[in-house]
């Protein structure tokens, strides 16, 4: 899973969701790398191990022909706290590291494999995403 080897702050705090005014991704909205490429739809946070089961469900569709880049990495840190623990007495502790992506985001792209293929595995790593995603392509 990825993560950062140090963040400045152990603890961020959470981002209120704008309801009426969620932008659209400026950087990383084009294919830089790849063919094609899984672009957002919606904004959300993902996170490492759901980030790590998208790709794996790619690389045994693409096998060892085919190239993957990551696009987004995880860098904000979450919290929860235990199971089972009353209300009040602070924040809980870090669990694990998350992106923010907006609409238009550009999540992983792929190259040096048929357009079937590169569509097909795309379109099953973003199942495994908790964000609307669609397939694009250089044109």
């Amino acid at each position: 899973m990825l993560f950062p080897k140090k963040v400045k702050f152990r603890k961020w705090q959470t981002q209120r969701k704008k309801l009426n005014k969620i932008n659209s991704a400026t950087r990383g909205t084009e294919l830089s790398f790849g063919s094609f490429g899984l672009k957002s739809e919606t904004a959300g946070r993902i996170r490492s191990n759901q980030l790590e089961a998208a790709r794996k469900t790619m690389t045994k569709k693409i096998s060892k022909v085919g190239k993957i880049w990551i696009r987004i990495f995880p860098d904000r840190p979450y919290t929860a706290k235990a199971a089972e623990v009353g209300m009040g007495k602070g924040k809980g502790d870090p669990k694990g590291y998350c992106v923010e992506v907006h609409p238009g985001r550009i999540i992983f792209e792929v190259d040096g494999v048929s357009e079937e293929i590169a569509r097909e595995a795309l379109r099953k790593a973003g199942t495994k995403l908790p964000i609307k995603t669609k397939v694009t392509s250089r044109s």
